[in-house]
């Protein structure tokens, strides 16, 4: 995880973009390495709370969540309030209860659709994680097994036709791609505008030195 100390750093050195918080968004298909990325940098970065839009979608909606994200967690967060919001159970198939998310520093916000156009504003960078799609979800069905054949189905064709509507990675400020060992940071297409700070020059996140 050194190579992710001087990256860590360059984000929380950003300016604010959501009240008091920086928030980072770790956008990539399903199977990606999303959250095992964001679990690490959350490591380099002191600790930083991570959450996972997983928590936020249902069965009925895999991708219809902006509204419980943009109430339960963004606006409070940009009052300087903690966050507060009920993770669902996707084997109860039901909100289980509430989680607490401080105001912290920096907050990385994981999962397929973190850069998508209603939260970018409220972004400080957006990575995505940098593996094809065909690569990602086969990763994603070996390592879910073949009883979840018929869920994955449902979630590549849902997750397709949210890209395709919605992509992510031209507005990405890093591409980031893993090593055996660590993870490259390459200069993203796009940089990402928020409403409470400058563009972000994506030139700053080059590759590890």
């Amino acid at each position: 995880m050194d190579d992710l100390a001087r990256h860590a750093d360059d984000l929380a050195s950003l300016p604010p973009s959501c009240g008091p918080v920086r928030l980072v968004a770790v956008d990539g298909h399903a199977g990606s390495g999303k959250s095992t990325f964001a679990a690490r940098l959350a490591v380099a970065l002191g600790g930083a709370p991570v959450l996972h839009l997983d928590d936020l979608a249902t069965h009925a909606e895999l991708f219809g969540r902006p509204g419980r994200l943009r109430d339960q967690v963004l606006l409070p967060l940009a009052r300087g309030e903690s966050a507060r919001y009920a993770p669902y159970d996707w084997t109860e198939r039901r909100f289980g209860p509430v989680r607490t998310l401080e105001p912290a520093p920096v907050v990385l916000v994981e999962g397929v659709g973190a850069g998508r156009r209603e939260v970018r504003p409220w972004l400080a960078a957006l990575c995505w994680m940098e593996v094809g799609r065909e690569a990602s979800h086969e990763r994603g069905r070996r390592r879910d097994g073949a009883a979840l054949t018929r869920f994955w189905d449902g979630w590549t064709r849902a997750e397709d036709r949210h890209f395709a509507d919605d992509p992510s990675r031209p507005h990405a400020d890093v591409l980031v791609r893993q090593l055996p060992e660590g993870y490259a940071w390459l200069p993203g297409p796009g940089a990402t505008a928020g409403a409470n700070r400058p563009v972000t020059d994506g030139s700053r996140f080059g590759p590890p030195r």
